[in-house]
């Protein structure tokens, strides 16, 4: 049987870590910045980690099963 392919849009979405959380970047940062405020715009910057389900479907599409 073929391997299974990585889900394209989660790998660019999403990164594991060596002691496997998974990290995103954070929404609300890429347009209309003018009227969002300097300390929310650090707040956005960086990258959040998804825990859970949400992390677990995110491995799932990465390992490529």
């Amino acid at each position: 049987m073929p391997k299974q392919k990585t889900h394209s849009g989660a790998k660019d979405r999403f990164r594991v870590t060596r002691t496997g959380k998974v990290v995103h970047r954070k929404s609300n940062k890429n347009h209309i910045l003018e009227k969002k405020t300097a300390a929310r715009k650090r707040r956005l910057s960086g990258m959040g980690q998804l825990t859970g389900g949400d992390a677990a479907q995110v491995r799932k599409l990465l390992r490529g099963n």
